[in-house]
């Protein structure tokens, strides 16, 4: 058996795993990272990356299938039709350049890619079994980016025409009926996007609303959105198995439905796979099921890091590479913490929701006395010229020093505006310095500026 050591072993090439292992590299750690997949992990792969090209071309082919049947703005157009296995295809070719770009980055940076799944034998040692044969790896510190895996619900295990966010981006066909059972944001932005190709789309969720992480006012008009194209939403239904003539069973709140669907697709949440690679063999202290780190990614035990998924929520890419890079620099001898005072979540449904920081109930509960302006995008000219008016910009801030403690936004495009909402926070804008601040006109941006001047009481469009 081969055997090779490094100062850093990196196990999972998803953005946190590779975007560490690049950075060390770049600082001269001698860096090993290994994934059995290529590069980028669930969100170039199988996640964020393809889901969003779907979208896309959902959403393209959505307009043009509107303006066959209502011209609009002296334009029509006919004979719109899909080929879904073309559109994965040029998905698949889209993360194809992604994974070549990575590996590019990874070799330039001189860090060691191997292909194959690695074991954990302790703290500095794995065994990765390889198409070439077992290699043992040894390593002076490592880092664990293992990731997370869509939930599988007992009743409805994924297979056959039960599907997880990963299968639902590779079909070939658009299902004629589509069943979504969880209406957070991945269920809603893939529900959406089918229901654009044509799907006739069914979403479950056992809650009383849907994406419930966000407040009420935020989810309003992605929920009108959702009537418009169609797509039935049932809250306070818990989706069952099937029946035995392959319906899926529903319970809702004083009765018991079945539902007709071709596919059924399951999106519950993700799991973090923190007992995978032969971690739980370390036996690491944990948060839940969550491997337990301190604000330098550290965990339990002395050279063992952990970052992304596996450490808890929010599950976001970003998130996992802004530890990743810091980690990358520790081991390099730099002094780094996590002291990131937002981390932006988008939400990529029809319109897009932003939140960065604090909304005005949580930064009540965190003791402030707060003071918020809200801008509608409908008296928005850009939105207008857009034709997308649905959705607002709102801030929060601290009344007696008028600090900006969040930002949340619904509306077209709006994730466009994710960084510089987040930028604002982390630099520690005021009211103020976001008033004074010239916003271009005609933006969407302006409803920031508008938001805060209304947060004032010196509103000027409305």
């Amino acid at each position: 058996m081969r055997e090779i050591s490094c100062r850093l072993l990196v196990i999972g090439a998803g953005p946190g795993g590779y975007v560490c292992a690049i950075r060390a590299g770049q600082l001269g750690v001698d860096t090993i990272i290994v994934d059995p997949q290529p590069p980028g992990g669930t969100c170039l792969n199988m996640g964020c990356i393809p889901s969003k090209a779907l979208i896309h071309a959902a959403d393209e082919f959505h307009r043009i299938t509107t303006l066959s049947a209502a011209p609009e703005m002296g334009i029509s157009a006919k004979g719109a039709s899909v080929d879904l296995g073309a559109t994965v295809g040029w998905k698949n070719g889209i993360v194809e350049r992604l994974n070549n770009g990575v590996s590019t980055l990874l070799r330039k940076a001189g860090t060691r890619l191997i292909t194959g799944t690695a074991t954990l034998r302790d703290g500095k040692t794995a065994l990765v079994d390889t198409p070439e044969g077992p290699v043992l790896v040894r390593a002076e510190a490592v880092v664990l980016a293992t990731g997370s895996a869509p939930v599988e619900l007992p009743p409805l295990p994924f297979g056959g025409r039960v599907i997880s966010s990963t299968e639902a981006l590779t079909l070939t066909e658009v299902p004629k009926t589509l069943a979504v059972v969880g209406g957070g944001y991945i269920g809603l932005e893939l529900g959406t996007a089918f229901a654009k190709l044509g799907s006739e789309v069914t979403v479950l969720e056992a809650g009383p609303r849907i994406l419930p992480q966000y407040d009420a006012e935020l989810t309003r008009p992605v929920a009108q959105r959702l009537l418009a194209l169609g797509i039935k939403v049932m809250t306070g239904a818990r989706a069952g198995g099937l029946s035995d003539q392959g319906a899926l069973r529903v319970a809702v709140t004083d009765a018991a439905i079945e539902i007709a669907a071709e596919k059924i697709l399951v999106t519950v949440g993700r799991r973090p796979l923190s007992r995978e690679a032969g971690i739980e063999a370390l036996q690491l202290a944990m948060n839940g099921p969550y491997l337990a780190v301190d604000d330098h990614c550290r965990t339990s035990m002395r050279g063992v890091f952990a970052i992304g998924d596996v450490t808890g929520e929010p599950m976001l890419a970003h998130r996992a590479m802004a530890q990743g890079e810091m980690v990358a620099e520790i081991v390099a001898g730099h002094r780094r913490a996590w002291d990131h005072r937002a981390i932006p979540a988008v939400c990529f449904t029809d319109p897009e929701i932003v939140s960065v920081g604090l909304s005005a109930t949580e930064a009540q509960a965190a003791g402030h006395e707060v003071i918020t302006g809200q801008f509608p995008f409908a008296a928005n000219g850009r939105a207008m010229t857009a034709a997308r008016e649905d959705g607002f910009i709102r801030v929060v801030a601290r009344k007696d020093n008028e600090e900006i403690l969040g930002i949340q936004a619904v509306g077209a495009g709006i994730s466009e505006l994710a960084a510089g909402f987040a930028l604002a926070l982390e630099m520690g804008a005021r009211l103020g310095d976001v008033i004074g601040t010239i916003h271009a006109h005609p933006t969407r941006g302006e409803a920031l500026h508008e938001a805060c001047l209304k947060a004032l009481d010196r509103g000027l469009h409305l």
